[in-house]
């Protein structure tokens, strides 16, 4: 397996493994491939890697920026973040994970949001958001890791594409 930077020509398979990755879970709206088309539509995928083994597309992680209310630049949500599943457990995720936060350190971030499970996020070093508020998302969901300085202050909004505007 090999983790690279989305090319122009993975949208579809990227999609599908989106689409069904979170085919059934509950805690979705199933509308995560629609949001990493429209962020990408947007030019506002500021990494977006994909797992490939044996030439097929089998996991993808988007990162893009987020306006935080206090004026802080520099930092980006994470997600949506997906596995075929038939691959999931084998630490895809985990490995498209860790290589987006290494490259967002090495290109100078600030640091990273998102929105995930408190059982699964630590592992990376993210921790419940104590400055920054996501209204709407119970505190424990809602997580933070800064990359440099500390945590910003305020009110988070993701990319409109998250929120179904193109824009």
């Amino acid at each position: 397996m090999i983790i690279r930077l989305e090319q122009s020509d993975d949208a579809e398979a990227i999609g599908q493994v989106t689409q069904a990755a979170f085919a059934g879970k509950a805690y979705s709206n199933q509308s995560e491939h629609l949001i990493v088309q429209r962020l990408r539509k947007a030019g506002a995928l500021f990494r977006s890697l994909v797992a490939e083994d044996g030439g097929e597309i089998i996991g993808h992680v988007g990162f893009s920026p987020v306006e935080i209310e206090d004026g802080t630049g520099g930092w980006y949500g994470l997600g949506p973040v997906s596995v075929r599943p038939d691959r999931q457990g084998e630490g895809i995720g985990t490995a498209l994970i860790k290589t987006g936060l290494a490259d967002l350190e090495a290109l100078g971030a600030a640091g990273c949001l998102l929105v995930g499970s408190p059982k699964f996020y630590p592992r990376f070093g993210f921790c419940p958001a104590l400055r920054c508020l996501y209204p709407g998302v119970p505190v424990q969901y809602f997580m933070v890791l800064p990359l440099r300085g500390q945590e910003p202050s305020g009110i988070v909004r993701f990319h409109p594409a998250f929120y179904g505007d193109a824009a």
